[in-house]
């Protein structure tokens, strides 16, 4: 490519930031009259969600024993939203699969990308997603070409380093899915350093025909973090969006997961996860746009909440005109462990068509005291019958997984947070 042809190709880019960052100076942070965030206080990131975190460096030997990190041999590794090649282990790729820096592909060939980035995940009405927009350096693009099945996971690992002041780490994770291809993509999220930071990240997957994606997303960040994230489909016909979003960390998290199936026979399933305990607060928005017809989704989230901690989740699916034999079905379902704990649960459906099936529920509750009274009268301790029952709810969405050594993992995680004492007021022994 020349030099002027490539100028030219960087212009859309150049456009696609200032566009984002005037969208973003126009709408500002959220504020409590915003209905999306009305249980969700989000304002103390105002005064640095827009200060980039600076470049940072971390020793292999720090990231090997991070939560996650070594769990899967196919690793790239971002340290502040920057690849870091010497901490990742990718030469083990498969045929027909490509993981890249963002900001080298958009170097080298950014026309590669217009048609791409920027496509999936909304910006209008998401103030986050056009600051990432406007302010990300680099990130991952993934690439599976049409027919490839790659059998080996992908494992993206996002560390975010606090520094003497709060920053905002805007991680970017593009993926690309050709047609009649098959990929499983897992991204892990942790933080390291006793300070305030937030982690500002936005994962668009477009899947063309046919193509199926599985998608793992674990947040484990630190007690001073926050998160924001956004995860975005955009499926054509009979292609397969399968997401996995697990909320362990952070000291708020607010996820915003879904996808719009624009294809005949497009499909998307949604489950989640997130135990919170002391003042930890997460909040999940997940939103499911049937486009087209005969595109069936299944959402599941659970949640555990001890000590002080909120929950919110949100869940909109809309049924386009046009989009008929729509079959939707939605649940939420929460497990409170203390008395002070609180969920607020909203099912949203907007349903523009007259032949379909649209299901939803939402639980609350706690341990049932008759499961408990069975456990007992076995010889089972009362902490220890309260755990077992705490370990099937979460381990429901766990054992969907597809990635066997996160199963493991994540259920030694929920162990050891079990025997920490997340449970220690989980009813009457």
């Amino acid at each position: 490519m020349s030099g002027t042809a490539s100028v030219e190709a960087a212009a859309w880019l150049t456009r696609l930031k200032a566009a984002a960052r005037a969208r973003f100076d126009a709408s500002g942070i959220p504020q409590a009259h915003d209905e999306d965030w009305r249980q969700t206080d989000v304002r103390p990131l105002a005064s640095f969600a827009a200060t980039v975190a600076a470049a940072a460096s971390v020793p292999a030997e720090l990231v090997g024993a991070l939560p996650y990190a070594s769990a899967l041999p196919l690793r790239a590794v971002l340290v502040n939203g920057r690849f870091d090649g010497g901490l990742s282990s990718l030469n083990a790729l498969p045929r027909g699969v490509r993981v890249r820096s963002l900001a080298a592909v958009l170097s080298e060939s950014p026309e590669s990308l217009e048609p791409h980035l920027a496509h999936a995940a909304p910006e209008d009405k998401a103030p986050f997603v056009a600051l990432n927009t406007a302010l990300f350096t680099d990130g991952i693009v993934v690439t599976i070409g049409a027919g490839v099945e790659a059998e080996a996971p992908v494992h993206i690992v996002h560390v975010s380093v606090a520094g003497a002041s709060p920053a905002t780490v805007h991680a970017r994770t593009l993926v690309i899915a050709e047609a009649g291809s098959k990929l499983t993509l897992v991204e892990t999220f942790v933080g390291l350093g006793p300070g305030p930071y937030l982690t500002n990240a936005v994962t668009e997957i477009l899947a063309a025909p046919d193509a199926h994606v599985a998608h793992v997303k674990i947040q484990s960040e630190t007690a001073a973090g926050w998160h924001v994230a956004t995860v975005a489909g955009l499926q054509q016909r009979g292609a397969q969006l399968v997401s996995h979003n697990i909320s362990l960390g952070a000291a708020l998290a607010r996820n915003d997961i879904g996808s719009k199936l624009d294809g005949p026979g497009a499909e998307c399933r949604l489950y989640g996860l997130y135990v919170v305990d002391g003042a930890q607060h997460v909040d999940n928005h997940t939103w499911l746009d049937h486009a087209k017809a005969h595109c069936p989704s299944w959402e599941m989230y659970k949640g555990l909440l001890a000590g002080k901690s909120r929950a919110v989740f949100n869940g909109r699916i809309i049924v386009r005109e046009g989009a008929q034999k729509t079959d939707a079905k939605q649940s939420n379902k929460n497990l409170i462990l203390g008395d002070s704990a609180k969920v607020y649960t909203r099912p949203q459906l907007e349903i523009y068509a007259n032949d379909v099936k649209c299901t939803h529920g939402a639980t609350i509750g706690r341990l049932d005291e008759e499961s408990l009274f069975y456990l007992r009268t076995r010889g089972i301790g009362g902490e220890e019958a309260r755990n077992i029952l705490i370990r099937a709810f979460a381990d429901d969405l766990i054992d969907h997984l597809p990635v066997p050594e996160l199963r493991v993992l994540l259920s030694d995680a929920l162990h050891a947070r079990l025997e920490g004492g997340l449970a220690s007021v989980a009813g009457a022994a």
